[in-house]
């Protein structure tokens, strides 16, 4: 079984982002491989606070993994990659800050440059989150040329090694008693340049065009959700690797109903005289079933009826959650002159015992102006 994150790091589950911070920098130190060479318990250690820190770091994946745990990144699950979350930078920066002077100064690059992670807004229905679907989207991305294969060089011809360089992306350069390395200016850290660039994409291994893909929405997913769908985002410069499709999904009012995670409530009304002698109602719920709600005698306004297993499936759990109809009793409007006095009469001959609730208020309320005069 997976260790929790938080036990991982060592730190409680209403930890910082500084607190984070310092764990991981303190464990990451403690397991490093090269410090640790040949030693594969501080190398399994080392992926498990890694993939730990990659979650808990990021906000919205640390909200997902507090509510459904390890469940959550499963089988393709929501939130994100272990090694790299969208909009990139925080592991990598926190990494070369840390293990910079032990791997001898920054990696190389790898002469290709990753494609960006894209962000598509997807608005569904209630009933598609209650439901689930697969729906098909159009997102327009750069995609690998296939005139030149991604990598950027007209068909017959290929990359050359570049000459400032020499293969190597980097650069040294002597201040004072420093020696300084930087990406190569010649090739942008590539280590390649083209002499004769592809027609169709001007050099740079990818083209502009729509795609079409789909997603799939499972049942109980909830507004403000994130979907991810790799190697399905921005084509990376010749023929680098793609980034990741981040699926942002927000779900519409609903016209009956409103949502509290996996439960669903709905205001009814009805007549004042079916709050007084008793009735029943029909009530449809999302599964396009009617259900039948008992109203007894005497019913108050905004009393609540819970109908079990009536509202939203909760995500990849067997569970269902409930249905709270609240009933709000309608005054009656437009009274026609005999209406009013069987109303009137009514009201004459009720006593006390009828409306307990206001007696007893207005029976208080007297109490108390009352003590103002001892």
């Amino acid at each position: 079984m997976k260790a929790d994150f938080y036990e991982t790091l060592s730190v409680s589950r209403n930890a910082d982002e500084k607190e984070l911070k310092s764990a991981f920098r303190k464990l990451a130190m403690k397991y490093h491989p090269d410090r640790n060479p040949g030693d594969q318990t501080a190398e399994q250690k080392f992926k498990e606070i890694n993939e730990a820190y990659e979650t808990l770091s990021d906000p919205q994946k640390r909200a997902v993994y507090d509510r459904y745990g390890h469940a959550a990144f499963e089988n393709g699950g929501m939130g994100g990659r272990p090694g790299g979350g969208f909009g990139g930078g925080g592991f990598a920066d926190i990494f070369e800050d840390i293990f910079g002077d032990i791997m001898g100064g920054r990696q190389r690059r790898s002469g290709r440059d990753h494609g960006a992670d894209l962000r598509y807004n997807m608005e569904i229905t209630l009933e598609d989150a209650f439901t689930g679907k697969t729906a098909q989207i159009h997102v327009p991305t750069s995609v690998s040329c296939d005139e030149c294969s991604g990598s950027g060089a007209r068909p017959g011809s290929s990359p050359t090694q570049c000459p400032m360089c020499h293969g190597a992306g980097r650069v040294r350069a002597a201040q004072g008693f420093f020696s300084i390395e930087r990406a190569c200016p010649q090739c942008q850290g590539r280590g390649e340049i083209i002499q004769d660039p592809c027609p169709k994409c001007s050099g740079q291994g990818r083209v502009t065009e729509e795609r079409s893909l789909s997603v799939n929405i499972p049942a109980g997913i909830e507004d403000g959700t994130r979907i991810r769908l790799a190697g399905e985002g921005e084509a990376g410069l010749r023929g680098g690797p793609p980034g990741d499709l981040y699926i942002f999904l927000s779900v519409k009012p609903h016209e009956f109903f409103q949502r509290d995670g996996a439960d669903l409530f709905c205001k009814v009304p009805i007549s004042m005289t079916t709050a007084a002698l008793g009735g029943a109602f029909e009530v449809a719920t999302l599964d396009g079933s009617q259900t039948r709600v008992k109203v007894p005698e005497g019913t108050q306004n905004g009393r609540q009826f819970r109908l079990r297993g009536k509202g939203m499936p909760i995500l990849r759990q067997p569970q269902v959650g409930d249905l709270y109809i609240q009933v709000a009793v309608e005054t009656p409007q437009n009274l026609t002159k005999k209406q009013r006095e069987v109303l009137e009469e009514f009201e004459r001959i009720t006593s006390h015992e009828n409306s307990p609730q206001s007696t007893g208020f207005f029976s208080r309320m007297k109490e108390f102006f009352e003590s103002f005069g001892d």
